[in-house]
């Protein structure tokens, strides 16, 4: 059975960090392509970062390019997002997805998804 969890969001300040977590099991995890995604209350679900199958090639989105990090570690299937200078349009539920298809920005591209975890920040 695949399972995505992820952990680390909170509540945090303006100018704030984060590090979200995603512990994966249930499939190869080094066989996949990995992501993260957001989706704040009323709106769609858009990408945020991915990241290929051995770490080395990486993108993120205009809106958080500078201020996160996104990076694996195949050793302990864990993937993280390390968000720096947190802004209020940061908040938003955050999940973790993984696919095998190559890396990609388009939600549907990807097979399985963590639940989610909430990051709100303040002003």
């Amino acid at each position: 059975q695949v399972e995505l969890v992820e952990s680390g969001g909170g509540f945090v300040q303006a100018g704030g960090s984060l590090r979200l977590s995603c512990t994966v099991s249930g499939l190869t995890f080094d066989g996949f392509y990995m992501a993260w995604f957001r989706q704040a209350p009323g709106k769609e679900r858009e990408w945020v970062s991915y990241i290929s199958r051995s770490g080395g090639i990486t993108s993120s989105a205009d809106s958080v390019r500078g201020r996160f990090t996104i990076s694996r570690d195949n050793t302990k299937n864990t993937l993280f997002l390390q968000m720096n200078s947190l802004k209020p349009e940061d908040t938003a539920m955050y999940f973790c997805a993984a696919t095998t298809g190559g890396l990609g920005m388009d939600e549907h591209e990807y097979n399985y998804w963590g639940q989610g975890t909430q990051v709100t920040v303040s002003s």
